[in-house]
């Protein structure tokens, strides 16, 4: 079987997926897999690796500034023109499916060849019983057809619909000592205004990472350049972190009993979704605006999410594609669920949410 998947490379989340999915299908030497990555340019990819010669595609993508989506900026710094080239030009004659997670050139080139399709991805468990915040029209349209499928598949921290995994983990084999840092991760966030943030409290220490910083230490903040393994080294230590509303993340610190706190992405519907989704569960706190108060306050008393265990969904699914889809995807979703008491994790829901009316990153 050859499979073309894509993978939207926008965030950091959508790759670590891939990374656990590339290691799955190596124990499948029948698949034979080609990845495609948009949404990011080439040169910003970091450790690809596991990939092998993989394709690269302009595709399509959000415009973030200091923690909000800006669509003037998204609009202006797309190319339609070049999109439709490529959903055009992507040769599919050599390929017998393709699975997309949430990348729009091979979903739609699927579509337009008449190849069958397979979504793979957080962006596909928006059903019916899905929690939603900050829903729109443009929200909508954008999740119905930015990388339309034949078959979704989606992912998320509870059996929201029948088509619904659990999270796909992309963790390595490590301890869970920890050491005493807060590891910090805002991508979409003006990163000297974070380090400032962190410094008005001195007593504890932090550990940020993002692209385009440097390594050094400024008083009580470690600032770390994007780094896969370094990173998991940092999460697995970690007493704790803070982070924007991503899905993969999130997931991972829910695995490994990290307690969280996270501020999604202003006007981003996913984000602001997977904040209300935390506060009914009580798996982690959540805050609107990322202040000093907030994090003083969390530190204080840290929501420690439940035992999850998520199962290995990965290695599932590899094994599901690589048999030819041939069980139904509800038995799947029920084989794979472990069993979480679900209305009684963590604190009382009302509890995760710490609500600000101060501005972005203001003391």
């Amino acid at each position: 079987m050859k499979i073309l998947y894509g993978v939207q490379a926008t965030g950091q989340g959508h790759i670590s997926r891939a990374r656990a999915m590339a290691a799955a299908f190596a124990r499948h030497p029948q698949v034979e897999v080609q990845w495609l990555f948009s949404g990011r340019p080439r040169d910003k990819l970091f450790d690809m690796q596991p990939f092998g010669d993989y394709l690269h595609r302009r595709g399509l993508t959000f415009a973030t500034d200091s923690g909000r989506i800006r669509y003037r900026a998204t609009v202006t710094g797309n190319n339609p023109a070049q999109f439709l080239r490529d959903v055009r030009e992507l040769d599919l004659a050599r390929y017998d499916l393709v699975v997309t997670d949430f990348e729009p050139v091979c979903a739609w080139a699927a579509r337009r060849h008449g190849v069958r399709s397979i979504g793979i991805g957080h962006q596909y468990a928006f059903g019916a019983h899905t929690p939603v915040r900050g829903g729109n029209a443009l929200g909508r349209f954008i999740m119905r057809h930015f990388a339309p499928v034949d078959l979704a598949l989606g992912l998320h921290w509870a059996p929201y619909g029948g088509t619904v995994l659990p999270p796909i983990l992309d963790l390595p084999d490590l301890p869970l000592r920890e050491a005493g840092h807060i590891l910090v991760y805002l991508p979409f966030e003006d990163q000297e205004a974070v380090t400032r943030l962190l410094g008005e409290i001195p007593g504890q220490e932090f550990v940020q990472y993002a692209s385009g910083l440097r390594h050094e230490t400024r008083g009580n903040v470690t600032r770390h350049p994007a780094n896969t393994q370094t990173f998991k080294r940092h999460l697995a230590s970690s007493v704790g972190v803070i982070c924007n509303s991503g899905f993969e993340l999130v997931s991972e610190c829910l695995h490994w009993r990290k307690p969280v706190l996270t501020k999604p992405l202003n006007g981003q519907m996913e984000q602001l979704s997977n904040a209300l989704a935390l506060e009914q569960l009580g798996y982690a706190t959540t805050c609107d605006e990322l202040t000093c108060r907030d994090i003083r306050r969390w530190l204080a008393d840290p929501l420690r999410p439940p035992a999850c265990g998520f199962p290995d969904v990965a290695a599932a699914l590899a094994r599901w594609l690589a048999s030819g889809c041939r069980e139904a995807p509800a038995i799947l979703a029920r084989e794979l669920w472990p069993r979480l008491d679900q209305g009684h994790a963590g604190r009382r829901p009302e509890a995760g949410r710490h609500a600000s009316a101060q501005g972005a990153l203001a003391a």
